[in-house]
């Protein structure tokens, strides 16, 4: 057997040079390049293999400025690339580890493929313990990495080096399987790393990984074919595997063939644009009137590549109709099965183009002309709402002439088009955006919020920009969530990426402060304000932050922007230079668009001192009895 005497380090670069995928006949590259921050625990293992081997196995090194960073860029760029393309991350031991733990849970729940190496303590255990090492008295193996394991869809700690001829392939066959996909954990003791093994070559030959397409069984497409044809209004909606899947034109063909109208997830908007006939809007909590209205009286879901979340189930009030039935579309059985759906393990694109064929062949003309007046009725009276907010008259103004955040939204989406990828995550942005932002193409829209993560936004903007180096990327982010990472900018700079932040300072949390009042919880902790030394509550004056200076101080050009036209200028000149745009817009701290017949399900206090509280309860009690718990 012909082998080569490589480290560890070494072995799994030149092995993540060789691994590709392939779908519809187009092979990829699977890992575009890695991540890290060098330490004690990783410099001499895997950062000797990048310095040495990098060039040789064209394996790009980059480096960001904080872990969790790395990690949603990964995640980011494997998004926007339907999962056909990720980084490896690595890190040093202890915090530096334990800090991209928060990514991989971000890209676990979102089901988006990300390999991490974070590095463990001596395996060998001669000088325990090493410096940031975790000890347990009575478990000697614990280790702080074993905090990854519920937020990985695959974990293995490496202890022998030829345990890596088992462990890569399974790591690589969980990242590149659509069904099981997300976070990959394989975590590195630091001596290991640096220990030599005669490795066969044949582990260093190319392999490819095929994404499969499983396609629906015949029986279960006969039963759908049957609830469709008796459905009265039907409906479907798009999640974030319509995209993953490319399914968007066997969507857009299906809707229009059958005058389905389709709402849409956050992962799912921009599946079809938004001024398709049949894209009814957003649907959920965070919906809009006509998705909302549609879903209420459906009797028939076709959920299409959705986790259906609490957000787009509006905590399991949306669908009201007593009879109604769900059809579960999705690759993953568990996801399929959910809301005791009618179970359809299958990809998106190859389910929907089996479905329209056994629907022609069975002679339906899709739903009466009725249903498709009632869907372009509620379409129109949905965009006259979002035009209004759009531009700043649907009462969400503010008195003293400060812009609120959805006419921010309207007049950032009317500069930069329907093409440019809009990127956000956390707060009440999230909400607005999915009802406002009028994407035109599946890549405009990239709002990661299956774990609503707080400090996604500069990062993934990075790794959207460099899945797609010409497309314009602009994060939209609040105050709040740019302070918790912003550093990324740093990156951008150094990388030469040319993304537009902007920043919305609206001095806090105003999303949760909206929430806490609607809970009936008085105005606390959320907003960015002094201490009151006679009350000790932050109840002072807003603490005044340059956000302008503090990014410009990062090497990013920064500007501050009062009014549209300031907007419109900024982001006009944003494009064009080697470095990152941040334009900050001071915005109403009031002035957000309201729920459209929705609700979500925030558990208010069932006992207290405080009448208010007490008001939110009987409300909140109210909502509860609409809530479906028979369908799960």
């Amino acid at each position: 057997m012909s082998t080569v005497r490589l480290t560890v380090g070494q072995a799994i670069v030149r092995f993540l040079a060789e691994q590709y995928v392939e779908r519809d006949g187009v092979q990829t590259r699977f890992i575009a390049g890695v991540w890290g921050i060098f330490g004690h625990g990783n410099v001499a293992g895997l950062g000797q293999a990048l310095e040495e081997l990098g060039d040789e196995c064209d394996m790009p090194y980059y480096r960001p400025q904080n872990e969790q960073g790395q990690v949603h860029i990964a995640t980011a760029y494997a998004r926007h690339r339907n999962r056909l393309q990720t980084f490896a991350c690595i890190s040093s031991i202890g915090p530096g580890a334990t800090n991209m733990i928060t990514g991989a849970a971000t890209a676990t729940v979102n089901r988006i493929p990300v390999l991490l190496f974070p590095s463990d303590y001596f395996a060998n255990r001669l000088v325990d313990p090493v410096l940031q090492q975790v000890e347990h008295p009575i478990d000697r193996d614990a280790s702080a990495n074993d905090a990854f394991r519920p937020v990985s869809r695959y974990f293995d700690r490496i202890t022998r080096p030829e345990q890596l001829l088992s462990s890569l392939p399974a790591a690589f066959r969980v990242l590149t399987d659509p069904a099981e996909t997300g976070a990959v954990t394989v975590s590195l003791p630091e001596d290991v790393q640096a220990e030599a093994y005669d490795w066969p070559t044949a582990f260093f030959e190319r392999r490819v990984w095929r994404i499969r397409r499983p396609l629906p069984e015949v029986a279960v497409i006969d039963h759908v074919v049957g609830l469709l044809r008796h459905a009265r209004a039907p409906l479907i909606i798009a999640g974030g595997g319509v995209n993953y899947s490319e399914a968007n034109e066997a969507l857009d063909a299906f809707a229009r063939r059958f005058g389905i109208p389709v709402v849409e997830s956050q992962a799912g908007k921009g599946a079809i644009p938004w001024d398709h006939p049949f894209n009814a809007g957003p649907v959920g909590s965070a919906g809009g009137l006509a998705a909302n209205r549609l879903a209420r009286d459906a009797d028939l879901v076709l959920a299409v590549g959705t986790r259906l979340g609490d957000f787009v189930t509006a905590s399991r009030t949306a669908f009201q109709d007593p009879d109604v039935t769900f059809v579960g579309i999705n690759v993953g059985a568990m996801d399929a099965a959910k809301l005791h759906a009618v179970p359809m393990v299958a990809d998106a694109r190859e389910a929907l183009i089996a479905l329209s064929t056994s629907l022609d062949a069975a002679g339906w003309a899709g739903t009466p002309a009725a249903y498709r007046e009632r869907v372009a009725t509620e379409k129109a009276g949905w965009d006259r709402v979002v035009d209004r907010h759009r531009a700043g008259t649907g009462g969400t103004g503010d008195a003293d002439g400060v812009l609120a955040q959805p006419e921010i939204i309207g007049i950032i989406n009317d500069a930069i088009g329907g093409h440019a990828t809009a990127v956000c995550a956390a707060g009440s942005l999230p909400g607005d955006l999915l009802k406002l932002w009028r994407p035109e193409d599946p890549k405009a829209y990239h709002v990661e919020y299956g774990y609503s993560c707080m400090g996604y936004e500069i990062a993934a903007g990075l790794g959207v920009q460099l899945a797609e180096p010409e497309r314009h990327v602009v994060v939209i982010v609040g105050d709040g969530s740019y302070l918790m990472l912003n550093s990324e900018i740093v990156t951008a700079v150094a990388e030469g990426l040319a993304i537009t932040i902007v920043i919305l300072d609206n001095h806090g949390f105003q999303c949760i402060l909206d929430l806490a009042r609607v809970s009936g919880v008085r105005d606390f902790g959320n907003e960015l304000r002094f201490r009151d030394p006679e009350r000790n509550r932050l109840v002072g004056d807003y603490v005044p932050i340059d956000f302008r200076a503090h990014a410009e101080a990062m090497g990013a050009l920064a500007v501050t922007a009062r009014t549209p036209d300031e907007i419109r200028a900024a982001l006009a000149t944003s494009r064009g230079g080697r470095r990152p745009t941040v334009i900050v817009v001071p915005t109403s701290p009031a002035g957000r668009v309201p729920g459209m017949e929705s609700w979500w399900d925030v558990p208010v206090a069932e006992a207290s001192t405080q009448d208010n509280i007490h008001e939110a309860r009987e409300r909140y009690e109210v909502a509860l009895a609409q809530q479906r718990r028979e369908l799960t």
